[in-house]
């Protein structure tokens, strides 16, 4: 039994029509609705009856056409997270939404506003997962010809991050005061401007949007690479990671947790949560088939296109029943350097072919897969959350709605049975639900009036 004092949190990771790179030939999905909002509407309304913390919605600005066959097999449209997340606001009352926002082709005062304006629409519900972009075809729709090197996008991340947040602070909490007698909408000598200049931007300020109910969205990151993992202690309050073992993501939990202090953070306001891809059965034997079909369903081009993009490595030359071959050192990936270590890891500790590779990863992506009935999955959830790796976990269904619904009705009735999750929100924002801290406004002398 957990301590009654400390319960996990839940996020709802929606790739739709799920995880799975085949799940859109799935029986119980529909895949002509990946772009149609009562879809969305019903799996949020599910999260919500489920009490999870959060939905959480990835996102990119291409579609790879290295490898053809796999554009036409696989899913490769999706909804802007923003316009979803802003719409699904009016149909939810609790639930966190949280839309990924690369800082490597977007402008600060853009996502500042936008971010402000959803956390205002949902009563303080927003947050930001702050990525930079891994994938090279990006660059070429924003009028480059070449994607950012890995140190750089980190080195324009952090800048990134740093104006919009001073942005969020351009008014006090207290500004507006909508006196009509005295034709006082706002106090002005509570409105401060950015003045900002620096390596990567240049932005005045302020912006026109009140500062978030929250004070700032809450920020979201996922890199674990050792620039990832800095950024993420200093300024992340919740990490989306992904790891395969209980050992390696208590190396994480302590490493990430561990760097807290020197910047002044004790090890509560960061909130760790890995990836986990659960195959759930109401028997061992059911849960066994379903990931039978799944694996059964997936194009041998689209799976070794998936695996190829993961760790930044054209595979499609070599033989699918054969080994991975020797693929570059780490410091000549230009991709996610985090899930090339971890998949590369994971093929050579298991002597895995590249179709049994593909196979593993074709739902979770280099994240936990968890199979069997409700009582075993909420038992490896326990242990990873009760011994140091977890403070909870994103979950990652299969196929939707099923493998979501499958989750709240079957699993959360077990974890709530144990004391681990709650029956119950007990705040009004998404900070509150996860127990995080409101940040202040800065002192005004710290920032130069508008003049």
């Amino acid at each position: 039994m957990a301590d009654r004092g400390r319960q996990l949190k839940l996020g709802a990771f929606l790739m739709t029509p799920g995880h799975h790179v085949a799940a859109w030939r799935y029986p119980d999905t529909t895949a002509s609705e990946v772009l149609k909002f009562k879809f969305y509407k019903k799996l949020a309304q599910t999260a919500e009856r489920g009490k999870f913390d959060l939905l959480f919605l990835a996102d990119g600005y291409a579609v790879s056409e290295t490898y053809p066959e796999a554009v036409a097999q696989t899913v490769t449209v999706r909804p802007e997270p923003i316009t979803l997340l802003s719409a699904l606001s009016s149909v939810t009352e609790h639930v966190g939404l949280v839309a990924t926002v690369s800082t490597t082709y977007n402008e600060p005062f853009h996502v500042a506003r936008k971010f402000a304006s959803l956390d205002h629409l949902s009563d303080g519900r927003a947050a930001w997962n702050v990525v930079t972009s891994g994938n090279p075809a990006e660059a070429q729709n924003f009028n480059k010809d070449h994607h950012l090197l890995h140190s750089l996008r980190y080195e324009r991340a952090e800048e990134f991050l740093n104006v919009v947040t001073g942005l969020w602070n351009s008014w006090e909490d207290d500004a507006f005061v909508y006196d009509k007698e005295n034709a006082t909408f706002a106090d002005r000598s509570k409105l401060h401007t950015l003045h900002h200049k620096g390596e990567w931007f240049s932005v005045r300020g302020p912006l026109n949007v009140a500062r978030p109910v929250q004070g700032h969205p809450v920020i979201v990151q996922a890199g674990a690479s050792e620039p990832g993992k800095e950024l993420a202690a200093r300024t992340a309050e919740v990490i989306f990671t992904a790891w395969q073992t209980l050992e390696e993501a208590q190396a994480f939990y302590a490493d990430v947790k561990g760097r807290l202090g020197q910047y002044g953070r004790s090890p509560g306001e960061l909130v760790i949560m890995p990836g986990v891809f659960p195959i759930i059965g109401r028997t061992e034997a059911e849960a066994a088939e379903k990931k039978a079909l799944l694996e059964q369903l997936i194009p041998q081009e689209a799976g070794v296109s998936l695996l190829s993009n993961l760790i930044s490595f054209d595979l499609s030359a070599y033989p699918v029943d054969g080994p991975l071959p020797d693929l570059p050192h780490l410091d000549q990936i230009n991709g996610g350097k985090s899930r090339f270590t971890l998949l590369k890891d994971l093929a050579e500790r298991e002597s895995l072919t590249i179709r049994q590779l593909y196979q593993r990863i074709a739902g979770a992506r280099g994240h936990r897969e968890i199979i069997g009935t409700p009582v075993q999955i909420a038992d490896q959830l326990e242990e990873w959350f009760v011994h140091g790796a977890a403070d909870g976990f994103n979950i990652m269904p299969p196929y939707l709605p099923g493998g979501l619904e499958d989750f709240v009705d079957l699993v959360v009735p077990e974890l709530q049975k144990r004391g681990l999750f709650r029956t119950a929100y007990k705040g009004t924002t998404l900070r509150e639900n996860l127990g995080l801290k409101r940040p202040p406004h800065p002192a005004a002398a710290q920032l130069a009036p508008l003049t």
